[in-house]
């Protein structure tokens, strides 16, 4: 079993600036945030830190393209954390589909009421190698990275090979079951908890690199609406979708903005915005009512982060 070691990611980035910069992350870091609203941290936000800044957002005073633009060396460590010199999402494994039910399955069943159990919230964030919860508690993160189920305290970490609920449950210290007190809209259908997760490490690598470019084009898209304080950009198990909401409900102009990776309803990965309000017209022709970005379209353009802006910009442009 590979070597699994205890991560803060927003000191490794800082580590690699030097010069008293300071680097604002996509990945969640500690300490762990025990005050509401989020009982999280704001990954890209200034915070109290001091120094110069250096953020993965275009147009920000500093930008991770800016240092990379000055220091190439730096190419490969931002490129692996979707801080600048994006990579290019491709297409995906055919092991995709059965790995994205096994891990959402054990994102709700597991992941999930493990964080809810010491601070009532239950959203996810991509962590590098896949996905995780934020830092609770004492320091404590669970995440998936590649097709281990990985426990972090503090400096302390143990991890196991992915295989069912049960033995997932055991190594973070609770019974699999669905987070409590919430009526969830298609929650994923419970396994029997002893029945072996089916995880292909590619199909892993994919969902890495997909909820990375999306968390990335969603805090773009957060700062171009003036970051608002109402929102976070959250993976919500039940759905297993890296995903923000924007606007003004009482306007009409309000939606939700994410990048699912393939459900029933589209079957590949998209990005997608969805009115709170009904909305017409040949624009909002996704099966939910909303309006979707499919891969296959990220993977024609040469740009794709653009693209995923366009494409969100527009959306944000019709709902006024």
């Amino acid at each position: 079993m590979p070597h699994v070691r205890a991560r803060n990611p927003r000191a490794e980035a800082t580590a690699r600036l030097g010069e008293g910069r300071v680097s604002a992350v996509l990945e969640p870091s500690r300490p762990a945030v025990n005050t509401g609203p989020w009982f999280a941290d704001d990954p890209v936000a200034a915070g109290a830190t001091a120094g110069d800044l250096v953020t993965p957002i275009k147009g920000s005073s500093r930008s991770w393209d800016s240092v990379v633009d000055a220091q190439p060396e730096l190419a490969g460590f931002a490129r692996d954390h979707w801080l600048a010199n994006l990579k290019r999402i491709g297409a995906p494994p055919g092991s995709l589909a059965p790995t994205r039910e096994a891990l959402r399955s054990l994102a709700f069943y597991v992941l999930s009421p493990a964080r809810q159990t010491a601070n009532g919230k239950i959203g996810l964030r991509w962590t590098k190698g896949g996905f995780g919860t934020p830092f609770f508690g004492d320091d404590r993160q669970i995440r998936v990275q590649g097709d281990l189920l990985v426990v972090q305290d503090g400096e302390d970490v143990v991890s196991e090979p992915i295989t069912t609920l049960r033995a997932a449950g055991k190594l973070v210290g609770v019974e699999p079951g669905a987070p409590s007190g919430i009526d969830f809209h298609d929650p994923p259908p419970e396994p029997d908890h002893n029945a072996a997760l089916p995880v292909d490490p590619a199909a892993v690598a994919f969902l890495d690199d997909w909820f990375g470019f999306a968390t990335l084009v969603l805090e773009r898209l957060r700062a171009a609406a003036g970051r608002p304080e109402d929102t976070r950009v959250q993976l919500w198990p039940e759905h297993f979708d890296a995903a923000i909401e924007i606007g003004n409900a009482d306007r009409g102009t309000r939606a939700g903005y994410g990048a699912s990776p393939g459900d029933d309803a589209i079957d590949q990965p998209y990005l997608y915005v969805s009115p709170w309000t009904a909305q017409h017209g040949d624009h909002w022709n996704a099966p939910f009512g909303g309006a979707a970005l499919t891969l296959g379209e990220l993977i024609a353009a040469p740009d794709q982060a653009g693209a995923a802006a366009a494409f969100f910009g527009q959306c944000r442009d019709l709902l006024g």
